[in-house]
């Protein structure tokens, strides 16, 4: 059973996908997924559902773990792993291998990832200044990562350097005044924030990236924000970016 997205990549990725009995709402990867039931949100946990699936295990994250009290209380395990940084990608890989009887197959899955991510980044050019990149989550408040978060470790790997790396907390608001004040070179937007419709108001239209068009929205918010398998497609969506935004 996972109970959020990334936790569903992740077991898919190293071979338990058939055991997948039950995921969470905004789960779409892989397309299989997209078939099993919903039995989680970001808000709540359908335990007696879950029950109903005979599920063995729950995996989710630790900010779940208030939501998980039904669960154990029904007897139903529950691994709750830390899911910010960027080394976590890696640790829930193996933790859930080896959870699932798959630890051999996250080994290599984890060798692999990590030379992909080694090949990607020797091809980013050395520069003296690295461009600050933010990162909109939000609009109405503005929302953005920090640097706690896994984001903020892409990015540096992709030549640039976040914009909001004052922010000690992975994600947070930020105020609209910092964010003038900051003027970051260009700007990475989740599509699902519609930042087109309010480029033409503050504190937006006083941003120079926003006047020189340096905002690049993801095709797949997934790639970027979720912090699993596929963290690799949003390294190098990243650094196309950055190289974009210098020319």
């Amino acid at each position: 059973m996972s109970l959020v997205p990334s936790m569903t990549e992740d077991l898919f990725a190293v071979g338990a996908g058939d055991r997948v009995v039950g995921v969470s709402s905004y789960t779409d990867y892989p397309p299989q997924a997209k078939r099993l039931p919903v039995v989680a949100t970001f808000a709540s946990i359908a335990t007696e559902r879950i029950v109903e699936l005979h599920a063995d295990l729950a995996i989710g994250i630790d900010a779940q773990d208030r939501l998980a009290g039904d669960l154990r209380r029904a007897n139903v395990p529950v691994v709750l792993l830390h899911d910010d940084r960027y080394e976590d990608i890696f640790r829930n890989l193996l933790t859930i291998g080896t959870t699932t009887g798959h630890h051999a197959d996250a080994v290599a899955l984890v060798e692999r990832l990590r030379a992909r991510t080694s090949a990607l980044v020797r091809g980013v050019k050395p520069r003296a200044r690295k461009p600050a990149v933010f990162v909109v989550l939000g609009v109405a408040p503005v929302f953005t990562v920090g640097k706690g978060s896994y984001i903020a470790t892409l990015i540096d790997m992709a030549g640039g350097r976040n914009a909001a790396a004052d922010v000690n907390a992975p994600y947070a608001r930020y105020s609209a005044e910092a964010l003038v004040a900051r003027q970051p070179d260009l700007l990475v937007v989740d599509p699902s924030v519609r930042l087109n419709d309010v480029l033409a108001q503050p504190p937006w239209n006083a941003l120079r990236a926003v006047k020189q068009h340096h905002v690049y929205t993801l095709p797949d918010a997934a790639i970027l924000e979720r912090p699993g398998p596929r963290y690799n497609d949003g390294l190098a969506w990243l650094i196309d970016a950055i190289g974009r935004a210098e020319h």
